[in-house]
C-alpha cells in the first residue's frame, strides 16, 4: 500500500473537459447503518440496512478501489487551492493530490486510478490507452515510477472521455454492474464517473457508489445521491433508464467495463 500512496501523491494528469448537466433533487426511503467514526477509506462508508458489500477477489481492482483513502475535510478544492463553487455534490473527498495545474478532470481521474492499480500490482503489460484516432499508448517502462509519470502525462494529453468510451466494453445488462465499471458519456466535452463500491441484500437488490472528478481540475470525490438522500451516497439498481448524479445524468447504456 505504501507504493500506492506514493503514486497517488505524485502523479499529475492532463485532462479532458466536462460540462455541467445538473440533476433535479428528490427523496426516497431507506436508512444507513449508524457509524459514529468518520470513514477513513471507501470500504468504511456505511451501508443501508439489510445490505452487505459484494465479495471481491483478493488483489482485484475492486478490492484496491475500496481501500482508497478519504480526507477528514469534506471540502472539494480546485487545482488552484480555491474551494469549488458547488459543495453539495460530495459525500466524501478522496485523499489524492490534484496537483497545482488544471489537469486532473473527469475521465483523466478514472484512467489514473486504473493505471495506478495496474502499475502497483505489477500488471505493466495491461497499461494501455487509445486516443480518439485509434493510436495506442502502451506502458513499456516496468517499475520506473518517474518515467511512468511522464507516460501518464502523454496519455492524458491525448485521451479523454470520447476516446475512453470507445476503448471500454459496453455492459449490456446494467444488473451486471461491477466495481471499477465506468458510466461514461463521451464527447468534446463529455463526462465520466466510476463505480467504487457495490453491495446487495438477500432479495438480490444491488446498490453502488460513484466517484468523480470534474472541471476545473478538482479533488476526486464520492458523489451523493441527489434523488434518494435516505441511502446516499449509494445508488440503487432499479428500472429507471436514467442515473441522476449531482452534476450530470447518464443512461444505463452508458455503463462500460475495462
Amino acid at each position: 500500500m505504501r507504493a500506492l500512496s506514493l503514486l497517488l501523491i505524485s502523479i499529475l494528469l492532463i485532462g479532458s473537459s466536462c460540462r455541467e448537466n445538473p440533476a433535479d433533487a428528490g427523496s426516497g426511503t431507506g436508512s444507513l447503518t449508524v457509524n459514529t467514526k468518520p470513514p477513513s477509506k471507501i470500504i468504511e462508508i456505511p451501508l443501508p440496512s439489510g445490505f452487505k458489500r459484494s465479495q471481491v477477489t483478493a488483489g482485484s481492482f475492486g478490492e484496491w478501489l475500496r481501500q482508497l483513502p478519504l480526507k477528514k475535510d469534506k471540502t472539494v478544492y480546485l487545482f488552484n487551492g480555491k474551494p469549488k463553487a458547488n459543495q453539495s455534490a460530495q459525500f466524501a473527498v478522496v485523499n489524492i493530490s490534484t496537483g497545482s495545474k488544471d489537469l486532473q478532470q473527469c475521465a483523466d481521474a478514472l484512467m489514473r486510478l486504473r493505471a495506478e492499480y495496474l502499475f502497483t500490482t505489477g500488471q505493466f503489460d495491461k497499461i494501455s490507452f487509445t486516443d480518439y484516432a485509434g493510436k495506442t499508448y502502451t506502458w513499456k517502462g516496468g517499475k520506473d515510477s518517474l518515467a511512468f509519470k511522464g507516460y501518464l502525462e502523454q496519455v492524458f494529453g491525448w485521451c479523454g472521455s470520447a476516446s475512453l468510451e470507445k476503448q471500454l466494453t459496453l455492459v449490456r445488462d446494467f444488473n451486471n454492474i461491477n466495481i471499477g465499471d465506468v458510466l461514461i458519456q463521451g464527447g468534446f466535452p463529455g463526462h465520466a464517473v466510476m463505480v467504487t463500491d457495490l453491495a446487495e441484500n438477500e432479495k438480490g437488490e444491488k446498490i453502488y457508489m460513484l466517484l468523480q472528478s470534474y472541471q476545473p481540475a478538482q479533488d476526486m470525490h464520492i458523489l451523493v445521491n441527489p434523488l434518494d438522500s435516505s441511502i446516499s451516497p449509494w445508488y440503487q439498481v432499479g428500472n429507471d433508464r436514467k442515473i441522476y448524479t449531482p452534476e450530470w445524468h447518464f443512461q444505463k447504456q452508458h455503463l462500460r467495463h475495462w
